[in-house]
């Protein structure tokens, strides 16, 4: 067990290092062989020749790729200056990168957005996980029965539904019209209730989706779980179908389970795009849009790397949790 966390400690750093280039290599290497100056990227459309020339000593855009990606991993690290056109900035470790459209370090900027979108990510997940297992559950057991048809059709229209509909049509009744709740984001230290009324009708709208796809995933892992032979060899020996469902069947119901999920929650670390957008949550999603429109290179790379970071992850958790949840797996 030991040798194996170890192996896969190893893979994720090899992972993250080969991310990282790639990603750097699209922001910094594309845009030289399609015949872009990458230091034009950085300033707006009107530069003159001198500002983009300060930006490229700044940057060391005239140094090799692979020069280039050393610096700002070890910036990662140790920090950065950024010097040129007369000027100097210092970026302190860790450092993504310097904006030089807001005249800030990319970092603070993702620190100080990443718990919005972890208190999004993170609530919606333990709704959809509760709210879509439990719904594939029932409609596996009850194959062929109007609850099982109700659950699959509303599943079916959380999946078909764009989730910026849905985020509209919730803040028109539940915000708007009823006044159930609020769409402003407060910090969980400033007020915790505040915090969570601010973040339920999120919460909600996310988890629709996503536990309409937990609940088609579950009810099919569940019907071919209830078929094997082993199922059938618990149930001959007299265990109650609860022990059955709950202690055999869900094991292995979980793992693909389990497996979507890293994906799903990683992934949603690097910002709920739509969702963050349409409450208005100034969290990662909000500023990849912004920087994006602002053309602010620094700033996307880092969000890019936050959510590749978190998806790396995330699998090495959910390949380690693997043997815990089904026993017929073995690390070796």
């Amino acid at each position: 067990m030991f040798a194996y966390i170890v192996r896969r400690l190893f893979a994720v750093i090899v992972m993250l290092l080969v991310v990282t280039l790639v990603t750097f290599g699209i922001f910094f290497a594309i845009p030289k062989l399609t015949g872009t100056d990458p230091a034009s990227l950085y300033v707006g459309k009107q530069a003159d020749p001198a500002t983009i020339e300060g930006i490229r000593q700044k940057l060391g855009l005239g140094q090799p790729i692979l020069e280039q990606f050393w610096h700002f991993v070890t910036g990662i690290f140790a920090g950065r200056d950024y010097t040129g056109g007369g000027t100097s900035d210092h970026c302190p470790a860790p450092c993504f990168g310097y904006s030089f459209r807001t005249e800030q370090a990319v970092w603070p900027v993702l620190t100080d957005r990443l718990p919005v979108t972890l208190s999004l990510a993170g609530g919606a997940c333990v709704i959809w996980l509760l709210a879509g297992v439990s719904t594939g559950v029932v409609s596996a057991l009850k194959r062929g029965t109007r609850i099982d048809r109700a659950a699959m059709v509303t599943a079916l229209a959380g999946v078909s539904l764009p989730i910026y509909f849905t985020a509209l049509l919730a803040l028109a009744v539940f915000n708007n019209q009823l006044g159930w709740t609020k769409a402003e984001y407060t910090p969980f230290g400033e007020d915790p209730g505040a915090w969570f009324s601010g973040l339920v009708l999120p919460w909600i709208t996310l988890a629709f989706l996503y536990a309409a796809m937990y609940a088609r995933l579950t009810r099919a892992t569940m019907l071919e779980v209830l078929g094997e032979d082993y199922i059938r060899t618990a149930r001959a020996k007299g265990l109650t179908e609860r022990v059955v469902i709950g202690k055999h069947a869900m094991r292995s119901t979980m793992t693909p389970v389990l497996t979507i999920l890293g994906m799903d929650l990683g992934a949603l670390v690097g910002g709920a795009i739509l969702t963050e957008t349409a409450f208005n949550l100034p969290g990662l999603g909000q500023a990849a849009v912004t920087a994006i429109s602002n053309r602010d290179l620094p700033l996307i790379l880092g969000v890019v790397l936050i959510a590749a970071t978190a998806v790396v992850l995330a699998n090495l958790v959910v390949d380690l949790l693997y043997a815990v949840i089904d026993p017929r797996v073995r690390l070796s």
